[in-house]
């Protein structure tokens, strides 16, 4: 029976060894898995530790838990992201597929999965196209519920009794509101102080809605017949809170008839499509 010769090729190359070996000068110690995961990981959150992304959203999810995760892409590219529930619940939007946005902060690595991803504290529109795509996205969406339609307009009182205002208490708006009632004709006026812009208004004027509703007939306080949504005019930015999904169903919801009054007559918000009257 022959013997086979080795192959001397087996010798020298390292690729057809059998049992791993140290060649001569090689300094790399051997390394777990573990250990390299933990070295690429400590690598890229000391490298990227803040980073400011620009991308689209892609396969936007909010979980049961709160977190919100997507993908931000461009035409090359694409990376995972997740924003927890405390920063998601803050959002001055609803994320959307398609919109672009700017996302702000760390890219870190999981391990266990040989994966990198980027952990979101701020998530902003990237502008002013993007916004109006937002804008139009929801008002397609809330749209084809229904919100918007004729049948759910109510007739607005010929001489309403008790006006209930949501706006700030501060501007110009609320002044020209009562100077002009006061011109035609003068009665009773209930202020629901709120803000009208930045963080937090939305929510505040959502809520003044529903809690004018809320109130009952022949109470303490005075139920009003109309309800006038108000604030002065600005950029699509300044008017975003009457453009909020919370404030288009508290309009919509309202039982009681209600006036948008946001913005300038060239200003146009999805709060204008859900009232009763522009």
């Amino acid at each position: 029976m022959a013997v086979p010769f080795p192959d001397p090729a087996s010798e020298t190359d390292p690729a057809a060894r059998l049992l791993a070996e140290h060649s001569p000068g090689d300094n790399a110690p051997d390394m777990t898995v573990s250990q390299l995961s933990a070295a690429i990981k400590r690598t890229v959150e000391d490298g990227f530790a803040r980073v400011r992304v620009r991308g689209e959203l892609s396969g936007a999810k909010r979980a049961a838990s709160g977190h919100f995760y997507a993908a931000l892409k461009d035409d090359n590219a694409l990376i995972d992201m997740v924003m927890w529930k405390g920063q998601a619940a803050r959002l001055a939007f609803r994320p959307e597929d398609g919109i672009e946005v700017i996302a702000t902060g760390k890219l870190t690595t999981y391990p266990g999965r040989s994966k990198y991803q980027l952990v979101v504290d701020t998530l902003e529109v990237a502008g002013e196209g993007a916004l109006m795509l937002l804008f139009e996205k929801l008002k397609a969406r809330l749209g084809a519920e229904g919100l918007f339609d004729q049948e759910r307009k109510q007739p607005l009182p010929r001489l309403p009794r008790v006006i209930g205002v949501v706006t700030s208490p501060t501007g110009a708006v609320i002044r020209d509101i009562l100077h002009r009632l006061a011109d035609r004709f003068p009665m009773h006026v209930i202020v629901w102080p709120v803000l009208v812009q930045g963080d937090g208004a939305a929510a505040q004027v959502a809520n003044a809605i529903r809690g004018f509703d809320a109130i009952a007939p022949g109470g303490p306080v005075a139920r009003p017949d109309l309800v006038i949504v108000a604030r002065g005019g600005g950029s699509i930015e300044d008017l975003w809170a009457f453009n909020e999904e919370v404030v288009v169903r508290a309009i919509a919801d309202c039982r009681i008839p209600t006036i948008s009054a946001v913005g300038h007559e060239t200003d146009t918000t999805l709060a204008d499509y859900a009232a009763d009257r522009r």
